[in-house]
């Protein structure tokens, strides 16, 4: 089955976020790493993992960027926070 993440990533702790949804994780924030992502990553160095989560429904995936999208800067601080407190890389962890 199929799988899609809703993602964050940010610049530093407490730094510039930006969220957004994918189909192949690895994939797409190797991407954002390595600036082949022309524009808001890319210009603003937001290249950590900081949060991710994991849906087998597409259009859940979708509503769950929107949704957060909306929310707060507080809002996902705390979301970051509460499963990842120390800030670290978690792409790192994906690779094994």
């Amino acid at each position: 089955m199929k799988q899609y993440y809703v993602y964050i990533l940010a610049s530093k702790r407490n730094g510039t976020l930006y969220i957004g949804v994918t189909s192949d994780l690895l994939k797409r924030i190797y991407e954002h790493k390595n600036d082949l992502v022309d524009g808001f990553t890319k210009e603003y160095r937001v290249h950590r993992l900081v949060y991710y989560e994991e849906t087998d429904d597409a259009n859940s995936a979708i509503l769950r960027e929107k949704q957060m999208k909306k929310w707060n800067r507080q809002w996902k601080m705390e979301l970051i926070e509460k499963f990842n407190p120390e800030w670290k890389d978690l792409y790192k962890d994906l690779l094994g």
